[in-house]
């Protein structure tokens, strides 16, 4: 049994000094930024929120809301200051400090909410304690799966080849020969690239106009949307870390001269002009983490500025979800007047949700089941369930219905607190064996450039703010996509090309 943290790179030839140096130097280093950083997300940064002028009451809610935030916080500065890194549980906090803990705390000190709260505050202190449970949750499944240590794989349990998963040279080649056939047929259904570069809401005009989407169903769209962009992405990323981990792949011209292109084509399909902001988030995250898989300083850096962009730039990086004259006034009285005006509608959801179902009952898996048959169209199932927060929205009565619906929320809906809890921990105990997996496949050479875990995970980690800020039934089309492109070219026999460098 070998754990993941016993493995060791080893020494550059030359330079023998440099392997000490390192861990004793980010030693050193994480002890001087160790107490400023916690301090400042757990004492610090909601200090100040709570010192803010507003018409909150300081009653269950709020005292509850601070926990949260203060737990969610040292979870997080946990995951930045961690020697080891733990990709998809790092972004799992960063999202739950920023839209589960800050954003809705500086609501209830403000007294002002994005969506309205229809049910009584009884329903948004439930909301927030289940929250609570929830992470509590993720951190017993996370904790089970760092108990039981990683075991070698035999040859028969590895696969046909016995090796770890690959992108076979062929079939990775098909790949970008899909992901421009796709992406070309995308752009050209909609116009030609210009479209590309106006705006979102142009965007979904033409989507609308080209004859894909049928009365009540997206699904024509999605699938257009979605093999347009993520076969171009997981070309580029299989051909970031070949040149990021192969010396002979950056000697050789055609190797660069197609990830020029394929670059190329993700600036027009997955630009941040005319695709969600989450979407975009999940293109530049992935990006980061497979062009710099071994860097500790890059995972840092992303974390820890994740919280600053989150709370300045993410709130104004709409700017071209609208036409020229269209787009939403920002009023910015206070720096907090974006997580109270504008995209931070998590918690408060989560509390309509649960005043929903205490009216209507529990669905006992039929919104799970719907999003996990996301791509029957509703001509064959005409009861075929709709996104959880649309659901929930229109029985508000509200006609925009666009809401969130967190994860938290999706399992609530069908399984009551039970099946939330039991949710939790098991997305805890995968994401926490998928980082230790990550970590063994990023920084040993076994696996070489084409390792398809070194891929899957900084995808993933970047979608995982899209899974978790919900609705469920529109995430898992481009993440279903992506599964079955990685499925396609993966293969389990051992290649010598792999480890030539």
């Amino acid at each position: 049994m070998t754990s993941v943290h016993t493995s060791a790179r080893t020494p550059t030839r030359g330079k023998p000094s440099d392997a000490p140096a390192r861990p004793i130097a980010w030693a050193m280093l994480s002890r001087a930024l160790s107490v400023p950083l916690i301090l400042g997300l757990v004492c610090f940064l909601p200090a100040v929120i709570a010192a803010q002028p507003g018409s909150g009451v300081r009653d269950t809610a709020y005292w509850l809301q601070l926990v949260l935030t203060c737990y969610a916080g040292a979870r997080l500065a946990t995951m930045i200051l961690s020697t080891r890194r733990r990709l998809l549980q790092g972004v799992f906090w960063m999202f739950v400090y920023i839209a589960m803990g800050v954003a809705p705390f500086a609501q209830v000190v403000i007294g002002q909410t994005p969506t309205p709260m229809v049910g009584p505050r009884q329903d948004l202190v439930t909301a927030i304690a289940m929250i609570l449970v929830g992470c509590a949750a993720y951190d017993l499944g996370a904790l089970l799966a760092s108990r039981r240590p990683l075991r070698r794989r035999t040859p028969a349990a590895r696969g046909p080849g016995g090796g770890p998963a690959r992108a076979h040279p062929v079939r990775l080649r098909l790949l970008v020969l899909l992901a421009f056939a796709a992406s070309a047929f995308y752009v050209l259904k909609l116009g030609g690239p210009a479209v590309f570069f106006s705006s979102r809401q142009e965007i979904n005009e033409t989507v609308a106009a080209s004859g894909v989407v049928t009365e009540g169903s997206n699904v024509g769209s999605a699938f257009i949307k979605g093999f347009g962009q993520v076969p171009a992405l997981l070309a580029l990323l299989f051909y970031t870390r070949r040149l990021a981990t192969s010396r002979r792949a950056r000697r050789t011209p055609s190797t660069v001269l197609v990830w020029v292109a394929l670059a190329a084509l993700n600036l027009v399909v997955n630009n941040p002009i005319s695709n969600a902001r989450y979407w975009f988030l999940t293109v530049l995250m992935a990006f980061v983490f497979t062009a710099f898989p071994s860097s500790a300083a890059f995972y840092r850096t992303v974390l820890t500025t994740g919280v600053v962009g989150a709370l300045v730039v993410f709130p104004y990086a709409d700017k071209f979800r609208y036409e020229e004259g269209g787009e939403r006034p920002v009023q910015s009285a206070s720096v907090f007047d974006p997580l109270v005006t504008k995209d931070y509608d998590q918690m408060v959801m989560f509390a309509n949700t649960i005043s929903w179902v205490d009216t209507r009952g529990h669905t006992y898996g039929r919104q799970l089941t719907g999003s996990a048959l996301f791509f029957v169209p509703r001509a064959v199932w005409s009861g075929k369930p709709e996104d959880t927060g649309v659901r929930v929205g229109q029985w508000m009565g509200l006609r925009m219905t666009n809401l969130s619906a967190p994860l938290w929320t999706e399992f609530w809906v069908d399984l009551g607190p039970a099946g939330m809890v039991g949710g939790m921990a098991l997305i805890g105990y995968a994401a926490a064996r998928t980082d230790r997996r990550y970590a063994l496949a990023v920084t040993r050479a076994g696996p070489g450039s084409g390792s398809v875990l070194a891929i899957a995970a900084p995808l993933i980690a970047g979608y995982t703010f899209i899974l978790l800020r919900g609705p469920l039934l529109q995430a898992v089309g481009k993440l279903a996509i992506a599964a079955l492109c990685l499925v396609l070219i993966t293969t389990f026999r051992e290649q010598r090309a792999a480890h030539r460098r």
